[in-house]
């Protein structure tokens, strides 16, 4: 049974989970990871969502304000003990839910190109790919989406 814990950027298991997100993108961004990679400072993120599996942390998803309305979802990862069962859905559901609680109207965020698996949750999730946005804007190997939170 997957559990869920709110916290912060701070905690160890959500450290622990990024460094292995980031040791996977470093691969998969190829050259370009040194771009993505300062947008992805995780210094005092106040929304993690933290998923276990046996007492285990095995997925992580986080939110920012992003604009008066939106919430930017960042730092999702689930490691190679959570895959195929839900968890980043179930991650991503309960970062909706913390966006609409906390008054936000909609979620944005972007993905690479190469991220496959990632662009398959989004879309199955009813994200709609629009515009890139921000720092994205321009760059070929970027998809940004969105979600109007009900």
């Amino acid at each position: 049974m997957i559990q869920l814990v709110r916290t912060n950027s701070e905690h160890l298991d959500f450290i622990a989970l990024i460094k292995s997100l980031d040791a996977y993108l470093a691969v998969t961004d190829g050259d370009e990871h040194a771009f993505y990679n300062q947008y992805n400072k995780v210094d005092m993120i106040k929304h993690v969502v933290l998923a276990y599996e046996n007492d285990g942390a095995i997925g992580c998803g986080a939110i920012k304000a992003f604009g008066d309305d939106a919430m930017e979802v960042k730092r999702m990862f689930v490691a190679e003990a959570g895959r195929n069962k839900g968890v980043a859905t179930t991650l991503l559901k309960e970062l909706e839910s913390w966006a609409a609680e906390l008054g936000f109207k909609r979620c944005v965020l972007e993905t690479g190109k190469r991220q496959a698996e990632a662009i398959a949750l989004y879309k199955k999730n009813d994200y709609q790919v629009i515009e890139n946005y921000g720092q994205y804007i321009g760059v070929a190997n970027s998809v940004c989406f969105e979600k109007m939170l009900a």
